[in-house]
């Protein structure tokens, strides 16, 4: 059970327990606050499948040592839009990370081909960093940029090891 002042996922926000709160036949309910957006307040039952705690810094080391690895999507255009709800949708965080390197490097070749950057790869890039790193900055104890800026280092790092090998 969380406590006052914990910070848990709610659905994929990252949210912070300002309250917990017992209604009628001992229901129990944490009061829960978006850390993006504090003017909200969110009543949810303590027992509820929708809430989880944080990763573990070992987690996120993890994960970042395995970001090279993870494949950006091979699908065409028409059906790319659904895959990345899909992706979003399951907000695992290789399905973050594929999204976030899929729209990036897509991008990147619309730019150096001087051609319009995609409003839908742009859109579902932010969101999916906003998921992946706000989670990450608070697990960290860094701000969101510096923790984008942390990850993307380590990533480096990774792929220079590789190359050295």
């Amino acid at each position: 059970m969380f406590k006052i002042n914990d910070y848990l996922v709610y659905r994929k926000e990252v949210c912070k327990v300002t309250e917990i709160k017992e209604y009628k036949n001992d229901f129990l309910y944490y009061v829960i606050t978006p850390i993006n957006d504090t003017s909200l307040k969110i009543e949810v039952p303590t027992d509820s499948s929708v809430i989880r705690p944080l990763i573990s810094k070992i987690e996120i080391q993890k994960i970042i040592e395995e970001i090279p690895n993870i494949k950006e999507i091979a699908e065409n255009n028409r059906l790319l839009e659904n895959k990345y709800r899909e992706l979003l949708k399951s907000g695992t965080y290789n399905d973050l990370i594929t999204i976030i390197k899929t729209t990036y490097l897509r991008n990147e070749t619309r730019d150096k081909e001087k051609k319009k950057r995609s409003e839908k790869d742009t859109t579902y890039f932010n969101l999916a960093e906003k998921y992946l790193y706000t989670e990450f900055s608070v697990v960290l104890g860094k701000s969101y940029e510096d923790t984008k800026k942390y990850v993307i280092s380590k990533v480096k790092e990774i792929n220079l090891e590789k190359e050295n090998k």
